[in-house]
């Protein structure tokens, strides 16, 4: 575990090698998103899947070691979210990162109700400008833009950043053809961080963003001429409020009080198949707080994180219905990372939650891990088994609508909650600078979230299969600066995520389950991403990077689709301390490709083509 102020702020110095936590976190910082292509664009989720081993994007969601539901956290709060596959939109726009931390596995207990990846933001602050404000312009192919504006500047005591954003496209989500028909996309938002120490003792903070996205549901030839316009419209909205309280060097205490709101509207338009619409807003207003307590050998920390819900959902499918459940969530959680011996750290926490809403659920889930430090050779060898509990959603349609999903002798079982136990040893290991990380895990999952179909529509209900068993061994190398100007980078995974059973939570006609195991439709084997940027001659610079993927499943398998790579390329210029051209290229060999034959947005989807725009960046003081 980091120091406490390390685990409150998030601001504390990136090491790929620590010799004390049983996990491994992955850093991508302010530098990494602004040279690779694509990392920083405002509809991108590159932030993740570029640099975190086992993550991908696939029918236009982000997955990562075989799952969907990941955690989203800033400055250690994590933003509280129960809705699976409705919103295909970012939470936040790379270009208000100031660094990200990722960790997908062997949590400590202040995690738990998402755990396929928890991913912490530090966003930038105004203790970093003075009066300084930074602008962003670009377009590029398909008529894309993405623009930001930013403000910041500090006193001794208070700092403020602010940004604004937007940006466009005709070609937003991944089409069901190599064509590209009604598919346009927009969006925008804002963002704010407000830090003030009145005291050498305390600190508050305030961040603030709101994120809103438009998306036109690709149609193929024969639903253009049709005349379908289905849409997908999202908003979401997070305030989170931080007291930080040094009562001794030793003992420290935090309050962070939250407000997150979510919406997922889709509309099925004139000429759609169905007139399906489905409008869903969550409201969650809730808090956390914690004490941390150190001294030579023991780093405490306990808390509480708590959060009330209500959803007002609105259903049609010939049928109409209305739902406005509430529920909520509250969990205690307690840690302590012991350091045995200078070589020797032992860790060991319980989280208990208790989760109100359709049903009642309540779950101890304990979690032990070890670190290891290999004198001399320096080598960390790391192990953890641990369990975890994801609260469900808390409304799915019912009733009248069952007559008209298409789905004879059906009905909607209510939804519990995930529970998961993880396994997971790894090895970390310095070379001349370079740190080399392997990574073995195993999850057991019982009543695994998943998603399906709503007739033939593009409303996607929640649901849960009997259980899952997701494994795979993980590979990150990172460098130290190479020839005085490069640094390089490569994450590998080779992963199997298989289902068993039938469903037992959400709409279902009873059929028997297959037999064994079956492999869940976003299972690839192999998925790799490397890359190398740094600084060139004449105050230029640049990034390339390759992905390759083996391959999705296809449609209900075993059998997978073929592999594909692609190659990303971005060069930029200096010109002076305030002006910066760039060129950003991803998939720059157009490599077209069947990604995956999912039900989801449209049903098969295409892989993007290649994608050229021009960056414009300027830096100004006022």
């Amino acid at each position: 575990m980091a120091s406490t102020a390390e685990k409150v702020t998030v601001t504390a110095s990136p090491e790929d090698l620590n010799p004390d936590e049983p996990r491994r976190d992955v850093f991508i910082d302010q530098h990494q998103i602004s040279r690779y292509a694509g990392v920083d664009a405002s509809n991108s989720f590159k932030i993740v899947t570029e640099f975190v081993p086992g993550s991908y994007m696939v029918h236009d969601q982000l997955h990562v070691r075989g799952g969907h539901q990941v955690t989203w956290a800033i400055d250690g709060v994590p933003i509280p979210n129960t809705n699976i596959a409705s919103n295909v939109g970012p939470q936040f726009n790379p270009k208000d990162v100031s660094y990200l931390q990722a960790e997908t596995g062997s949590y400590a207990a202040e995690y738990g109700d998402r755990i396929y990846g928890v991913f912490n933001v530090a966003p930038k602050n105004g203790f970093e400008r003075d009066k300084q404000a930074e602008l962003i312009a670009s377009y590029g192919s398909y008529n894309g833009t993405d623009d930001w504006l930013s403000f910041g500047d500090h006193t001794e005591k208070f700092a403020y950043y602010a940004s604004i954003s937007g940006n466009s496209t005709e070609w937003g989500l991944e089409p069901p053809t190599t064509e590209n028909l009604h598919n346009q996309a927009m969006g925008g938002g804002g963002f704010t961080s407000l830090l003030y120490n009145p005291t050498t003792r305390d600190q508050l903070r305030f961040d603030a963003g709101v994120h809103l996205d438009y998306f036109e549901v690709p149609n193929d030839p024969e639903m253009q001429v049709a005349g379908v316009n289905d849409r997908q419209r999202e908003q979401d909205i997070a305030v989170v409020g931080t007291w930080v309280r040094t009562i001794n060097p030793n003992l420290l205490f935090v309050l962070s009080p939250f407000y997150h709101f979510n919406r997922g509207v889709y509309d099925g338009g004139i000429g759609s198949a169905s007139f399906a619409a489905d409008n869903r807003g969550s409201n969650y207003e809730g808090g956390q707080a914690t004490v941390s307590w150190i001294n030579k050998r023991n780093n405490v920390r306990a808390g509480v994180y708590a959060f009330a819900q209500q959803d007002n959902s609105f259903f049609s499918l010939v049928s109409t219905e209305r739902v406005q459940p509430t529920g909520n969530l509250e969990a205690l959680f307690v840690e302590d990372q012991f350091k045995a011996a200078s070589w020797l750290t032992l860790s060991g926490g319980l989280r208990f939650t208790h989760f109100s809403g359709q049903i009642t659920e309540n779950s101890p889930d304990p979690r032990i891990g070890t670190a290891i430090q290999i004198p001399r050779l320096h080598w960390v060898l790391r192990a953890a088994y641990s369990y975890y509990y994801q609260a469900p959603p808390l409304d799915t349609a019912s009733g009248s609508l069952i007559g008209n999903s298409g789905c004879d002798g059906c009905a909607f079982l209510p939804l519990y909650g995930e529970r998961d136990i993880q396994e997971e040893y790894g090895i970390a290991i310095p070379i001349r600078g370079w740190t080399f990380n392997e990574t073995y895990f195993h999850t057991s999952a019982r009543n695994l979230f998943d998603h399906d179909v709503l007739a033939n529509s593009n409303i996607f209900l929640p649901l849960t299969i009997q259980g899952a068993v997701i494994s795979g061994l993980e590979t990150t190398l990172r460098s130290p600066l190479l020839l005085h100007h490069y640094h390089a980078h490569l994450v590998y995974s080779n992963q199997k995520a298989e289902g068993v059973g039938g469903v037992t939570g959400g709409l279902t006609n009873f059929l028997p389950p297959p037999d064994g195991l079956f492999y869940l439709d976003h299972d690839q084997r192999n998925t790799l991403s490397a890359g190398v940027e740094g600084d060139l001659p004449w105050r230029s610079f640049g990034s390339l990077a390759i992905n390759y993927g083996s391959g999705f499943l296809n449609g209900n398998g075993p059998s997978h689709l073929p592999s594909y790579y692609t190659l990303d390329l971005s060069l930029g210029k200096n010109f002076g301390e305030s002006f910066t051209v760039r060129f950003v290229g991803t998939n720059i060999t157009s490599q077209r490709y069947l990604l995956d034959t999912s039900n989801t947005f449209g049903g098969t989807h295409y892989a993007d083509p290649r994608m050229l725009a021009v960056q414009v960046r300027y830096r100004f003081h006022y």
